[in-house]
């Protein structure tokens, strides 16, 4: 039976999510779940709870945590990441704090823009640490990604991680749902197809027993927006550019230079933008997780009903050789968005059997929608360069393309404030000081 490394453990919830859900899967009997993280009570508290699964569920499975990170890889055949480098505090904080001084204001952070660029910095040399671990001790794995930035992360061990990997994202398999729950619509027999980026891919099309819902769904969608709703970016984006996106309005807020401008406030309030969602986030997250512990951890009756996390459904198909669809995060070898740089990471629909990951051929995307991934493309393919040669110019290219930033901030503005960013982070950039 295979072994399953989880990279990151001390994510509890997260843990139980995909963990949990491999513990549905039959196929998986008698596997471990090795556990790794860095913070020995997270990781010990992640372990309890996965113990109070196995046993309030019946499953036969090996739960064991190690401190070693590569004795927790040695012999694995799938390896999930699920890391943050540098936590909230210190490094959210700075992501968010310094760009301020600047009037560079942001939401989430954690993809593109100035926070995406610096995320990847800190985080690019450690995933090619774990790939060189696994390279030693289990070359043969899949690495099942998904820690953000997904699509510079993904792409960075395709290209020089010597290692098999795919980035997951559940904002793929949620997009459809998600936006005809939210105009009435009934969400039964679809069909439909999705590709692009990661947290910039299109609902390209979308059917009900061969019937365009697309017609109806902006007539709803226009109307919708008279009115002031959650989700007010993506549908403009929509009324706009013809399709819609799958990650969500507070993220796309910053993908793009319409959005948060200083010469123009209102538009905060006209498309309902939060502002510094992620460190609130992080910060009701914080405190709930003393309350939310007991329950969690030392809980001997936990329960867990399998989720949409692609993970336990890919190592399923892997194992059991039946096929199964995924959005999934890899490489654009041989232009499967034949409008996209061949270097681009792309989310693209893969068939998962007991061949591993195939990516399907998806073909030109609708010009106006490859030209919007091409600005974030742009950056992350920069990003890279900048984390692979440690030359700090192509951190201020990654920055200056950066359609947010560059929206906002002068040249030399921006070159300033990667600087102070660079020197903010210290230790966490130790190649750029």
């Amino acid at each position: 039976m295979p072994k399953i490394t989880f990279l990151g453990a001390g994510s509890t919830v997260f843990a139980k999510n995909v963990l949990g859900d491999c513990m549905h899967v039959s196929a998986l009997e008698g596997s471990e779940f090795a556990l790794y993280d860095i913070d020995p009570q997270r990781l010990k508290d992640s372990e309890s709870m996965l113990n109070n699964l196995k046993e309030s569920t019946g499953r036969e499975v090996t739960v064991k945590a190690y401190t070693d990170r590569k004795e927790a890889l040695r012999g694995a055949k799938y390896v999930i990441n699920a890391v943050q480098i540098g936590g909230y505090d210190p490094c959210t904080i700075t992501d968010f704090e310094i760009p301020k001084r600047y009037g560079l204001q942001q939401t989430i952070a954690d993809t593109v823009g100035i926070g995406g660029i610096f995320r990847n910095l800190r985080t690019i040399p450690v995933l090619l640490d774990f790939a060189r671990d696994m390279e030693e001790v289990c070359p043969n794995a899949w690495f099942l990604n998904y820690t953000n930035p997904m699509a510079a992360l993904t792409g960075t061990l395709i290209r020089f991680g010597g290692i098999k990997a795919v980035g997951l994202c559940h904002s793929v398999q949620v997009c459809a749902p998600y936006l005809l729950k939210s105009l009435g619509m009934e969400t039964d027999n679809l069909q439909y197809k999705i590709a692009g980026i990661n947290h910039m891919a299109w609902l390209l099309e979308i059917t009900r027993d061969g019937v365009d819902l697309y017609p109806e769904i902006k007539r709803r969608a226009a109307e919708k927006q008279k009115a002031r709703h959650d989700d007010m970016v993506r549908f403009e984006l929509m009324l706009r550019f013809g399709y819609y996106v799958t990650e969500s309005s507070e993220h796309n807020a910053e993908y793009h230079p319409y959005f948060i401008k200083g010469r123009y406030p209102e538009l905060i309030e006209r498309f309902h933008i939060p502002l510094d969602e992620y460190p609130r986030r992080c910060v009701e997250q914080i405190n709930k997780w003393t309350a939310m512990r007991e329950d969690l951890v030392n809980n001997k009756q936990i329960s867990h009903a399998r989720t949409l996390e692609y993970a336990s459904y890919i190592i399923e198909a892997m194992e059991t050789n039946k096929p199964f669809t995924i959005g999934g995060n890899v490489l654009n070898t041989g232009r499967l968005i034949s409008n996209l740089p061949e270097k681009a990471c792309v989310e693209v629909p893969c068939l998962v059997d007991g061949n591993g990951v195939t990516p399907t051929y998806v073909g030109e995307l609708p010009e106006q929608l490859a030209a919007l991934n091409r600005t974030n493309i742009n950056t992350q393919l920069l990003t890279i360069e900048a984390a692979i040669t440690r030359k700090k110019e192509h951190i201020y290219h990654a920055a200056l393309l950066d359609p947010h930033t560059a929206s906002e901030l002068s040249i030399d503005d921006i070159v300033s404030l990667c600087d102070d960013l660079i020197e903010a982070h210290g230790e966490w950039l130790p190649q750029f000081s």
